[in-house]
């Protein structure tokens, strides 16, 4: 998604976690592609989970809060992520490895620990840089002597799925406008930039492998981008993670990865949100039509099923509303219907030449008001019910076909009071 982050740079050691940690790996077999966990087939019924009170930004952290405060939180979030069938959850890397280990003793729910790879600007020599250059060597060794830390940190803790290195960093290449079309692609700055970044994205799964054998490495694209680099430059990245906002299906996507890549795809962001940029009015209907038909493509092209056997899963984008998202830092109380981007694959809302995705209402549960102590509770949209009911459909189960996982989901109600 196209908004800013803050540069996350504490870091969490802490005291080394006693329980034993997951063994996760990826397994290339006759039928496909498998994220196997603790011997284990898991397919990754995954959200991207955040907690940002109404009124507050992305300088908010809830694990600056009390520890009675953050077990509060987690216990009415995570109860309602583990009733909707969800396994695990995309967090960045300022989370303590001891609240990784709580949501999974608690929930028995995975996290996706995700470092963002100089997305959102590095400080260099003291000074805040904006636009990560990746062909600096200050660069290269701030951002390989930060995943080495994070990993670490967090290689021995309870719950640890797989590491995900940025997000959508390949968006954040065009930092000059708009390049001139008669200029080659393979010498336009931005391809240059690239290059060097994915050469930087393989050395730092290399170095991660080195520390943590037991999990695996993700790198987060944005859509297909310059997989033609990717396949060059990352061949020891474990798995192709992307942001993808195509409307209701995938396109060609699977298809791209197994051809191009021979690596499993793993939906790393993707979703629809739930307003009517036409009717200027809440369409809880419309955001659980789009969820279903990703879901089913992610459902139908895992390993064994007869089409791309890529598949490993994804996260829902996402589980509450971002108030903050459109201004970042101004009206922060306000949920603002301002459709800041345009998408054609969305149509039920799509006008030629006007915006229709309105960042703030990507939630598949909305916010309510923030308490005294602040907290908040949520109240679920018809795609948190629809999810809730995809997820209880197993792509593994003996028995499952693609004419089986169709039928499933021919029979999902998408139109609920």
């Amino acid at each position: 998604m196209k908004y800013f982050l803050s540069c996350l740079t504490l870091w969490f050691i802490g005291v080394p976690l006693q329980a034993q940690a997951d063994d996760v790996s990826i397994l290339y077999g006759k039928d496909g592609i498998k994220l196997v966990v603790n011997g284990e087939d898991f397919m990754i019924n995954g959200m991207n989970w955040d907690y940002f009170p109404i009124g507050t930004n992305y300088s908010y952290s809830l694990w600056d809060q009390p520890d009675e405060t953050i077990r509060e939180a987690l216990q009415a979030e995570m109860t309602l992520l583990k009733n909707m069938g969800v396994n695990a959850v995309r967090q960045y890397s300022e989370v303590p490895p001891k609240w990784i280990k709580y949501i999974y003793d608690e929930f028995g729910i995975y996290t996706m620990l995700n470092h963002s790879f100089g997305r959102y600007g590095l400080t260099i020599d003291g000074a805040w840089v904006a636009n990560t250059e990746y062909s600096d060597p200050r660069v290269r060794k701030l951002l390989l002597s930060e995943v080495n830390h994070v990993v670490r940190a967090y290689k021995d803790t309870p719950g640890l799925l797989m590491y995900l290195l940025g997000n959508e960093n390949n968006y954040g290449l065009y930092w000059d406008g708009a390049e001139t079309e008669d200029i080659p692609i393979e010498d336009r700055t931005s391809t240059l930039r690239a290059r060097h970044m994915y050469q930087l994205f393989n050395e730092a799964a290399i170095a991660i492998k080195q520390i943590d054998p037991s999990h695996p490495v993700a790198i987060c694209n944005g859509d297909l981008l310059y997989l033609e680099l990717i396949t060059e430059e990352c061949p020891d990245v474990d798995i192709f993670g992307t942001n993808m906002y195509r409307g209701i299906s995938f396109g060609d996507a699977f298809e791209r990865i197994k051809d191009e890549y021979n690596k499993p795809i793993l939906f790393t962001e993707f979703g629809a949100d739930a307003f009517n940029a036409i009717k200027k009015s809440e369409d809880q209907n419309a955001q659980a039509h789009y969820l279903a038909g990703n879901w089913q493509e992610i459902y139908e092209n895992a390993a064994g099923l007869g089409k791309a056997n890529n598949s490993i899963g994804g996260f829902t984008f996402q589980f509450s509303d971002g108030w903050w998202k459109f201004g970042q830092t101004s009206n922060l109380d306000v949920h603002d219907h301002n459709a800041s981007w345009g998408n054609g694959g969305y149509d039920r809302d799509f006008v030629e030449g006007e915006n229709n995705m309105n960042e703030e209402w990507f939630g598949v549960c909305a916010k309510g008001p923030t308490n005294e102590r602040g907290l908040y509770k949520l109240t679920p949209r018809t795609a948190y019910f629809v999810i809730k009911e995809i997820h209880q459909f197993d792509p593994y189960a003996i028995g499952t076909t693609l004419k089986s996982t169709k039928d499933y989901f021919s029979k999902i109600q998408l139109i609920r009071n």
